[in-house]
């Protein structure tokens, strides 16, 4: 009888090696980025990024992004990241700016999971996946709402900044984009309603748990027509200032983003690709 289970055993191994693998499992050391929906991950195997030198006005806020993440890529001590303020002034392109630029160097140390905000409930089941990889990863959440309408996204990413059942390990961080430009403010008026005061408590016990909170605010003139040029320059493409701050007003704001638009317009114009 003991042969038999052997002859078993063996074939039952063998089956196993021979088997494919899980289609829904992508390769962890493979793509640079990947996609999380809450029950399969995505592989994305070209990072959509800008260079870095491209993104303008957020020098100190560049500088520490990517130090903190060259630290996570080295399985050094790392913060977990709230990027909040402005909108189009660059925190989610500064985030996958960064990953590709450490990417360009060494491939394989990091990689980026977007995660969507109705995703964040299963993230524990992504964790358990992540244990035994050799690999760094950042979850991304972007733009994220701090809102009552948004209370249980908040709530389970406290739980995730806390720790649950299933711990993150040294190599998993997690960044998070708001344009919620108070944030992490800590005047409260008196005058506000309780469930407004209550709002901007949740949030900021959800701020205090990230060890890097970086603002982004709105540029000015001049920083934008330098971002409008860092875009504009390298195709040989001329403007006049007027023209660019008009672009900016009729969009009601100036920002990276409205620069960018811009320089997609000279460049769509003159026949050539941004």
């Amino acid at each position: 009888m003991s042969g038999r289970r052997d002859v078993l055993e063996r074939i039952a191994a063998a089956l196993e090696r021979i088997a494919p693998d899980d289609p829904d499992e992508p390769d962890w050391l493979k793509s640079p980025a990947y996609v999380w929906d809450g029950n399969t991950a995505a592989p994305i195997h070209h990072l959509d990024a800008l260079p870095l030198e491209i993104l303008r006005g957020i020098d100190s806020q560049k500088a520490a992004v990517r130090q903190n993440l060259v630290r996570l890529a080295q399985g050094s001590a790392t913060h977990d990241l709230l990027l909040w303020g402005a909108r189009g002034m660059g925190k989610s392109a500064l985030i996958r700016s960064c990953i590709a630029d450490i990417q360009a160097d060494t491939p394989e140390p990091i990689a980026l999971i977007q995660i969507g905000g109705d995703a964040l409930a299963a993230v524990p089941r992504l964790l358990s996946r992540l244990r035994s990889v050799d690999r760094a990863f950042l979850l991304f959440i972007d733009d994220l709402g701090f809102g009552a309408d948004e209370k249980q996204q908040m709530l389970a990413l406290r739980s995730l900044l806390d720790g649950g059942v299933i711990p993150r390990t040294e190599r998993v961080r997690i960044a998070v984009t708001s344009n919620r430009r108070a944030i992490i403010a800590r005047d409260v008026n008196e005058r506000e309603a309780l469930h407004e005061r209550d709002e901007r408590d949740d949030a900021l016990a959800l701020a205090d748990r990230f060890g890097l909170t970086l603002g982004f605010h709105p540029c000015d003139r001049a920083t934008y027509l330098e971002i409008v040029r860092a875009y504009t320059d390298p195709l040989g493409l001329t403007f006049t200032e007027e023209e660019a701050t008009a672009f900016a007003i009729a969009r009601g704001n100036r920002s990276g983003r409205s620069a960018r638009q811009f320089a997609v317009e000279l460049a769509g114009a003159a026949g050539l690709s941004l």
